[in-house]
């Protein structure tokens, strides 16, 4: 999230309730929404809820898990489906000051194109079918596509509030986080008309995601509530809320990663420079796991076998053990750096970071964890895609594929 966003949020935390924050009146506005369709569950409780088997009775529709041990099992290295492989190889950087995305070579590290998408562009998100990346402008209330064989904007689709983006496990539905707005809009892919609602009032900062094996549950992050929500995601509502054991109402829980082999989620916490670890099925937290100032992005390598986190506060990877969470290595990046959020190669090779303060691109090498390359972009890159990225399918966000 940009400063410009958190202090605009903090400002309307007492008004958001149903009419949202007022806005730019610049932006451009999405037609009226519908009442909502979802069923909203009280906010519930810290404590632990009842046991809930997040890996059987898989979510119909969605891909099977083929590897109980990795639920990544399809997303190894060069694992490229049909759609991916007519993509052309491009990383695509989002700004949330200039407004703008940025489009690179991978190749030779050179910026190919430059386009206009919005006022506060916020992530690149990789359809469900991987057949299109949408770059999320929050107050702009826009998604600007991008098709993935060409690198080309088209025009631009009226999205409400959408500082990030996933897909229901199935595909059924584009799940927009409406983060000022303090809730989910689930979107017909199809047609961009929505569907339904999921509000959660008592999740400030509401941001990142990821899913239970099965599909059937969603753990999303309340950044500003040091908390998060654990949405029913074929009943689009609300289950429970989870208190961290240490509440940050500043820069709290920011991204999620759920173990290969599901039996834990990631959390990383900026303000407790380190991870939380969440059981699989989301009732309690484990156990806490110190990283580095500003803990923020989380990305498996392609063998699913280490996790790497961004220490964005000190310019930093750690890399663990992605079963266990053990620590095997931190590399620091030269220079003033700010790693933020990003993805890797098709080939698992180089991870590729933007530099959220230093209106830059990182682009390391996976192995060594050395600076390959360091490339000046806009102001204030985000949400950065490498794309094509091998896996069946997207689950959102920069490209989260099994």
């Amino acid at each position: 999230m940009s400063l410009s966003r958190a202090v605009a949020l903090s400002a309307c935390v007492i008004t958001l309730g149903l009419a949202g924050c007022a806005e730019d009146s610049s932006q451009v506005l999405p037609a009226p929404m519908p009442p909502s369709t979802a069923n909203s569950a009280p906010e519930v409780t810290t404590g632990p809820a009842q046991p809930v088997d997040p890996v059987g009775n898989p979510l119909p529709g969605m891909p099977p898990v083929t590897d109980p041990h990795n639920v990544y099992a399809h997303a190894g290295a060069g694992m490229l489906n049909a759609t991916a492989r007519a993509a052309k190889p491009l990383v695509y950087v989002p700004h949330t000051k200039s407004g703008d995305v940025w489009v690179i070579d991978p190749a030779n590290f050179a910026v190919v194109g430059r386009y206009p998408a919005g006022i506060e562009v916020q992530h690149v998100v990789p359809a469900h079918d991987m057949k299109m990346l949408y770059a999320t402008d929050d107050l702009g209330n826009t998604a600007t596509p991008f098709d993935p064989s060409t690198g080309k904007p088209l025009p631009r689709i009226p999205v409400i509030d959408p500082y990030n983006m996933y897909y229901a496990p199935d595909g059924s539905a584009a799940i927009v986080v409406a983060e000022a707005r303090r809730k989910l809009v689930w979107y017909d892919p199809a047609t961009w008309k929505i569907v339904a609602e999921t509000p959660t009032p008592n999740c400030a900062g509401i941001d990142h995601a990821d899913f239970t094996p099965n599909g059937r549950i969603g753990v999303f992050t309340c950044e500003f509530d040091g908390r998060v929500a654990v949405v029913d995601i074929p009943g689009r509502r609300l289950l429970r809320m989870l208190d961290m054991p240490k509440r940050n109402k500043h820069m709290g829980p920011q991204d999620i990663k759920l173990a290969p082999d599901g039996s834990v989620f990631f959390i990383a916490d900026a303000e407790q420079n380190g991870l939380w670890v969440l059981d699989g099925a989301a009732t309690k937290v484990l156990r806490e796991i110190p990283t580095g100032r500003g803990a923020h992005g989380l990305y498996l390598d392609r063998e699913a076998k280490r996790l790497f986190v961004t220490n964005r506060h000190e310019g930093s990877v750690s890399v663990l053990d992605a079963y266990t969470g053990a620590p095997l290595a931190k590399w620091t990046i030269p220079g003033n750096a700010s790693p933020d959020m990003g993805g890797l190669t098709a080939d698992g090779k180089q991870l590729w970071l933007s530099g959220r303060y230093d209106n830059a691109v990182y682009v390391l090498d996976t192995a060594t964890g050395s600076l390959i390359r360091r490339i000046p972009v806009g102001s204030g890159p985000h949400g950065l895609c490498v794309w094509p990225q091998p896996g069946r399918y997207s689950l959102g966000h920069t490209g989260i594929t099994r």
